[in-house]
């Protein structure tokens, strides 16, 4: 019996992004064991998936050795690194088994970002990128979504929060406002605009997102919208995504987290571009971008624009958010 090892560490993004190869190992070797590592703190993203055997989760601080001897006791056949990073090299040394990677385009990017050359050729979205890894188990991707299953418990938890507010029956428009870097940030007034916007459209907008974007969602919520950022867990923010009609987010783990529970989003692409691969995939989305010569300017955003302007989003209006949103949502 096929025993393969599926080892992406970080981040929540990547992690869903692997789902589409999970189900396509499964279909195509319905009788293998497919055990999935990942960090502590990710493990909610994969933990319900109902075609994995098991998860592995990397404790914090855990040296590498101590994970790599309990991957040993699994006797996998196959391990796949979908991360390439130098933990999952030392575990190709520690762990016993045939490893296959794929090829992270690094040097594709670095051109465009330095010198805005385009080598990339045709543009493979990462969860495609991923399959390069299970190129000896006769696997291809089905043009489906990544998905995020969600426990009973998260959902029911968001079914009670929602009601204490009020809001069972409200039409939620979720909004993630927060990004580890600024450049990924949409501007705040932009932001405060499209609240004032969807409430008058008949929306609850709702702010998300995770203890360090409290302060600009309690900016939004003393204009009118709920807010949430920091109470809810990753698998309770999938719940709630589920319960909203959209997400308006830029790019981050929040956005990849509504594809996989089937909520449209409304996608802002700054710093970065669809070269990178982190487009929303095989969902329904708008992404919305700006032509210009200085993008991209970085693969994951920095603390301020390189050119001090932030044209990139800043030039993304609000109402052209408010057209996306009547595109995608009847």
């Amino acid at each position: 019996m096929l025993s393969i090892l599926l080892v992406r560490f970080s981040s929540i993004g990547d992690i869903l992004l692997t789902t589409p190869l999970v189900r396509a190992l499964a279909r195509r070797h319905p009788d293998a064991k497919l055990i999935y590592v990942t960090k502590r703190a990710m493990a909610p993203l994969v933990a319900d998936h109902p075609q994995l055997a098991s998860v592995v989760a990397l404790e914090p601080d855990e040296p590498i050795h101590n994970l790599a001897a309990r991957l040993r006791a699994l006797s996998p056949t196959h391990a796949l690194d979908l991360h390439g990073s130098l933990r999952t090299a030392a575990l190709r040394l520690l762990v016993r088994c045939p490893w296959s990677g794929y090829y992270k385009r690094k040097l594709a990017r670095s051109f465009l970002i330095s010198v805005k050359v385009d080598v990339y050729g045709h543009a493979v979205p990462v969860a495609e990128r991923y399959f390069e890894a299970a190129r000896g188990l006769d696997v291809q991707p089905d043009g489906g979504p990544p998905q995020f299953f969600i426990g009973q418990g998260a959902t029911e938890r968001v079914g009670r929060w929602l009601t204490e507010k009020g809001l069972a029956e409200a039409r939620l428009a979720a909004l993630a406002p927060g990004a580890a870097h600024a450049t990924k940030r949409w501007p705040v007034a932009h932001w405060i605009a499209l609240v004032h916007t969807l409430k008058s459209a008949g929306y609850t907008p709702i702010a998300l997102g995770g203890p360090d974007d409290r302060g600009i969602a309690l900016q939004l919520g003393s204009e009118g919208a709920v807010t949430s950022a920091g109470e809810f867990s990753l698998q309770e923010t999938g719940a709630l995504l589920a319960r909203s009609r959209v997400l308006v987010s830029g790019d981050t783990g929040v956005m990849h987290m509504a594809t996989g529970v089937g909520t449209p989003v409304v996608a802002l692409f700054g710093p970065t571009v669809r070269q990178f691969g982190f487009f929303p995939y095989r969902a329904p989305a708008v992404v919305l971008e700006r032509d210009l010569a200085c993008r991209p300017c970085s693969s994951s955003g920095t603390s301020e624009c390189p050119l001090g302007h932030h044209r990139c989003l800043a030039e993304i209006g609000p109402a052209d958010v408010t057209q996306a949103i009547e595109r995608l949502v009847a």
